[in-house]
């Protein structure tokens, strides 16, 4: 972004001093308390001796037997993470995290928070123009992971009253505000599965995420037309006042991986793909996109046939967008595009997502990150025996 603006250029995204000011994570959290962010109890200090460590995660809750979660500073994508949940576990847990998050950023520092066994991983798509310009454009619901990555995200989050979207929403504005934000932008928050009212800053993504489409869906917006729009020194298309969501959207990320191997990734060479049909359109009026009238399904590709899938970057091959006048029928269209999926060359995560979309507690919108743990055995069967020989 520096380099871009010193050539005279306009970059399309926000300046690189609120990339820095966000890229590290204990400095965030210092930003964000000054703002008035709610964090959870933890510690983003310099001292990153085990003395310290060890003295602020007891802080924290793990003298009293609540555990605590080792962040990377500069970490992202579940690198440099551990749940600990004893002083028995913590020296350990603290060279491990830190070996991967040297090996992965070039940084071993960590930060130590509570962790929240049973939460919700609610974000808030941000944006900002280069005139004083900053909206919402409410939230979206991240909290089926697998090793501490998104697998589904949908929009509305299940369950969000009006007022604590709109509280998630102004704490997200003050969290930009306080980087001097400029374009796209996603704060992440975590929040009690139990009291969602109870909401903590976790970190900012400084552009436009894998799941921006299922805010498109719930808008009826073209966000990466509002980025062209504000690069070129332009006001933001609409005011906070203005926006509205309808309908309900998913995405499922698809991945080349083994579910029943810990979601071990896998590599090969797509020979066959076939992808369910494409229907309706994103961009849509709010009377259509709260009927059935806005059915819609999306095929973001990344690969195509004959493309080798490598070991070397990350597994998402695909990401698959519906829409529906509501949750149900969202939950029905994505699980019945999944059905038409096909893949021949390597594994993939399809068979999986339709699982999670069969369980009667996602139905019911009972989400939260323990999801694919609790519920182990729905998502993974016995493998049948193979039939005898005839």
């Amino acid at each position: 972004a520096d380099a871009v603006a010193a050539a005279g250029l306009s970059f399309i995204g926000p300046p690189g001093s609120s990339m820095r000011a966000m890229g590290s994570k204990d400095a965030a959290k210092r930003l964000m308390e000054a703002a008035g962010v709610p964090l959870l109890p933890g510690y983003h200090g310099e001292d990153q001796a085990y003395e310290t460590l060890s003295a602020e995660a007891d802080k924290c809750g793990l003298a009293d037997g609540h555990p605590v979660l080792l962040k990377a500073v500069l970490g992202g994508g579940g690198k440099g993470m551990r749940i600990v949940r004893s002083q028995g576990e913590l020296l350990a847990a603290i060279e491990s995290a830190q070996r991967e998050a040297a090996a992965s950023f070039g940084d071993a520092r960590l930060l130590v928070e509570r962790y929240l066994d049973s939460a919700r991983h609610i974000e808030v798509q941000v944006f900002c123009d280069s005139l004083g310009g900053a909206v919402h454009l409410f939230e979206r619901d991240c909290s089926v992971q697998r090793r501490h990555q998104k697998v589904l995200e949908e929009a509305p989050a299940p369950g969000v009253s009006p007022e604590l979207r709109e509280s998630l929403g102004a704490a997200a504005v003050r969290a930009a505000r306080a980087v001097d934000y400029v374009g796209a932008g996603t704060v992440e928050f975590i929040a009690d599965a139990s009291a969602p009212n109870h909401f903590y800053f976790m970190e900012m993504n400084t552009r436009l995420q894998v799941e921006h489409p299922v805010t498109e869906m719930i808008t009826g917006l073209d966000l990466v037309e509002w980025q062209l729009r504000v690069a070129a020194g332009e006001p933001l298309p609409l005011s906070q006042p203005e926006l509205s969501l309808s309908g309900h959207s998913i995405e499922a990320r698809i991945y080349a991986e083994r579910p029943a191997a810990n979601f071990f990734p896998a590599s090969g060479t797509l020979r066959h793909l076939a992808t369910p049909p494409e229907e309706g359109v994103t961009v849509a009026p709010a009377e259509v996109r709260a009927s059935t009238d806005g059915l819609a399904t999306r095929v973001d590709m990344g690969f195509v046939r004959g493309d080798d899938v490598s070991v070397f970057y990350d597994p998402m091959v695909a990401k698959l967008i519906v829409r529906g006048p509501d949750r149900a029928a969202a939950c029905r269209r994505l699980h019945a595009a999944l059905g038409q999926w096909q893949t021949v060359g390597l594994p993939t995560n399809v068979s999986f997502c339709r699982r999670v979309l069969e369980t009667p507690q996602f139905l019911a919108g009972e989400v939260h990150t323990a999801f694919i743990p609790q519920h182990h055995d729905a998502l993974f069967p016995p493998t049948p025996p193979p039939p005898p020989h005839l």
